[in-house]
């Protein structure tokens, strides 16, 4: 993900990365994380998935209203004293697609309202998630946000669209959304708010410390800094106060030495800086031991009076010599401090010497202290040199006992001088005192240890305090996770609900079709098994509800002479439609088409067989084929010419009378005009008798026109209309040859 994705999980909660990454593993149903390392490896895709899945964008506008009330607050206590023209700045780090920024920028514009006032609003929304980011720029957000928006806003400040609600412009103005990450980008500074919700949940505690005073330097003095309900600010109290515990409203603190310290903005790679931390301590222990060996090998080698080295903090980190003398373990809890084990007489000066040392930085000589031992006292000179040298010691202190040198020769340091007792009474005193002191010396210490256990007490609450945070925040991810699962499945339940109920419609329709159709069909898997029929195949094939699944040759049909099986059979094997024309036992005649089931991907998975009753249709086909060989006949034999021409006058039927008559056969006649073949001779008496038959009148008398070879012929002829649906559809008649006739009255 760091090398393909240019993102670093390394710092998120261990516990809410394994969760993601086991879901997907889930899904993929692989059992081994080095099968699932591997199949990330080659997928572009998957990476791109697991990467949306680790930032569960969980978001709304309005999240906890409540939350966005007590901003609403702020920000009029804010905007009540800015002047006019004000640049108003806010930040809404992890805005994933944009609903909380928007939220922002419209509360924003009702305090300008209520305040009768303009300010110059800029939110700056970002995210890691440069998709999300896309989206969010559009301002179009589907029609389910009026539930968390309300009507009032819902009508101020967006459009109703198509697709859902679109933000108006006003408030689109206001807002600036770019990709991001708050861990590796610099960040928006100059704030007046700071809206981080939900997002340091899924974070560790170590990046949480590094991003808190981040937020900080980002925030002008007295700038707040809005938290989600299982967040807060943890060790981070001298940079933010609260303002709001509840819904984790913090105010920004002035700056501090410790807040600037804190400010890490990384230039190298997490790797390198990893490598060169762990190098770097590496390379100081070391260069710290050798040290110490060396110093080791100084003190042996030469005749060094007992000394001791110590840290700032005055433990000991090194001893030379016999110290038996000067130093013995304190009694109770094991410590290596050198005053806790400083002898009688020798810890007050000690004390003094070893502060005044580390605050000049040179060398302090105590002459002639006085150690109790053995119930008697051992004189002892005591030096101080601190460690100056441009070494990993710099900054330690070696302390040398010499014993028995009162004298004060070669003391060319700084020396401090010790008071000497002049008489009895004045030791008794200085002994009293010295009691006194140690008595106090003792409740001094057993108030440190009481203060040490008492801070300790702190520590370990601050630690559970911190604990019970975290698994507060890891159930506040929890149950971010388990609110986007339960979207994910709402989305998945919505479409399978939508399926649900187009399939429901579809099979409503099918089965209507079907049965609207009264077409026997029967529907056989690829193993010829019933899978679904109509009604009327029941009363082909004796079928119940009990016989789906059953195999067809187990059920006998009404059909003749049908194999439906071996019929089954061959179209499976050919993929070749079968249809023929078949007889039931009650002599019921069908014609039968068996083709193949084809799905919508294409995919032969059965038969179709459909039987369309034409019984009744092969008796009107036999009734209409009788009708027109009788007609026929009477036609062919009756002794009149019989004619019947289209509404172009062209022959539609003629008989064999008609077209002798005229020299022609009927095959001739046919497709000619009868202009073209009668040839009247009278053409102002043939387009008279035209326009009357067209005009829809019955026409009868005598006519002369022309014969095939050119002689004349007297006809007497009868015709009349033709119609059909109410239309003219042409004109029939008939004509008796009379030319004997006429020339014998001639």
């Amino acid at each position: 993900m760091r090398i393909k994705g240019h993102h670093d999980f390394s710092l998120y909660k261990e516990n809410t990365i394994c969760r993601r990454i086991e879901r997907r593993m889930h899904v993929h149903q692989l059992d081994e994380i080095s099968t699932y390392v591997r199949y990330l490896q080659e997928s572009e895709r998957e990476i791109d998935i697991l990467f949306k899945e680790l930032l569960i964008g969980v978001t709304s506008f309005f999240r906890d209203p409540p939350a966005f009330e007590k901003l609403k607050e702020m920000l009029l206590e804010q905007l009540a004293d800015k002047p006019n023209e004000y640049n108003f700045r806010v930040w809404v780090p992890g805005c994933s697609t944009g609903e909380e920024a928007y939220s922002v920028a419209i509360l924003a514009q009702e305090c300008m309202e209520e305040l009768k006032a303009y300010f110059n609003i800029q939110v700056f929304g970002t995210d890691i998630d440069e998709e999300a980011i896309n989206f969010a720029r559009t301002g179009l957000y589907p029609a389910s946000i009026a539930a968390d928006v309300g009507e009032g806003r819902l009508n101020r400040f967006f459009f109703k669209e198509e697709e859902g609600y679109q933000i108006k412009k006003m408030i689109r103005e206001m807002l600036v959304f770019a990709p991001q990450s708050v861990i590796k980008d610099p960040p928006f500074t100059k704030l007046d708010l700071l809206c981080c919700r939900n997002l340091l949940i899924y974070l560790s505690s170590e990046l949480q410390q590094k991003l808190l005073p981040i937020f900080h330097y980002s925030l002008k003095r007295d700038g707040a800094l809005l938290l989600g309900s299982s967040e807060a600010v943890g060790p981070a109290t001298d940079l933010f106060e609260t303002r709001d515990k509840k819904w984790k409203i913090f105010r920004s603190k002035p700056s501090t030495a410790t807040a600037y310290k804190a400010l890490d903005f990384p230039t190298v790679s997490a790797e390198q800086e990893v490598f060169e931390m762990g190098f770097s301590g590496a390379v100081q222990q070391a260069e710290e031991l050798s040290a110490l060996q060396l110093v080791e090998t100084i003190l042996q080698q030469s005749d060094t009076p007992p000394c001791a080295i110590i840290d700032a903090a005055s433990n000991l980190l090194y001893i030379h010599g016999h110290t038996g003398r000067f130093l013995e373990p304190a009694m109770g809890r094991t410590s290596v401090n050198i005053l806790e084990m400083a002898r009688p007489g020798l810890k007050a000066e000690l004390t003094a010497a070893l502060r005044e040392a580390a605050i000049h930085k040179q060398e302090v000589i105590c002459r002639g202290l006085e150690v109790e031992q053995d119930g008697g006292h051992l004189s002892v000179d005591l030096i101080i040199r601190p460690i100056l040298e441009q070494t990993p010691m710099r900054g330690l202190l070696m302390i040398v006992f010499e014993e028995g040198d009162a004298s004060g020769k070669g003391a060319k340091k700084k020396s401090r001088p010790v008071r000497k007792t002049g008489s009895k009474s004045v030791g008794e005193l200085e002994r009293e005192l010295q009691h006194m002191k140690e008595d106090l010396q003792t409740t001094i210490e057993e108030l440190e240890t009481s203060n040490e256990e008492l801070k300790s007490t702190n520590e370990e609450l601050q630690s559970t305090n911190e604990e019970l945070q975290s698994t507060n925040e890891e159930l506040e991810t929890s149950k971010e996770e388990l609110q986007s699962l339960n979207e994910e499945s709402a989305t998945v339940n919505a479409e399978l609900q939508s399926r649900v109920e187009e399939l429901s419609h579809i099979n409503d329709d099918m089965k209507n079709l079907l049965d609207s159709t009264q077409i026997a069909t029967l529907f056989l898997d690829t193993e010829l098994r019933i899978r679904r029929f109509t009604p009327e195949m029941t009363e082909i094939i004796p079928l119940t509800g009990a016989d789906f699944d059953r195999p067809i040759v187990h059920l006998a049909s009404s059909l003749q002479d049908v194999d439906l099986a071996g019929h089954g059979e061959a179209v499976l094997k050919n993929l070749m439609p079968v249809e023929s024309e078949v007889t039931s036992r009650d002599g019921k005649q069908f014609r039968m088409r068996i083709f193949p089931y084809r799905t919508t991907a294409n995919v032969i998975d059965g038969v179709v067989v459909t039987l369309i009753d034409i019984t009744e249709l092969k008796k009107v086909e036999e009734a209409l084929r009788e009708s027109e060989e009788r007609a026929g006949g009477i036609l062919q034999v009756a002794g009149d010419g019989i004619f019947e021409v289209d509404t172009s006058g062209k022959f539609m039927f003629a008989n064999e009378i008609y077209a002798e008559l005229f020299g022609y056969t009927v095959d001739e006649l046919i497709g000619k005009h009868w202009n073209e073949v009668a040839n009247s001779a009278t053409i102002d008496e043939a387009k008279e008798f035209s326009e009357r038959l067209f005009a829809g009148e019955t026409v009868e008398g005598e006519s002369k026109g022309i014969h095939r070879d050119g002689r004349e012929i007297y006809t007497w002829f009868r015709a009349g209309p033709i119609f059909r649906g109410g239309e003219l559809a042409g004109i029939i008649g008939t004509i008796k040859d009379i030319t004997e006739r006429k020339r014998a009255e001639e």
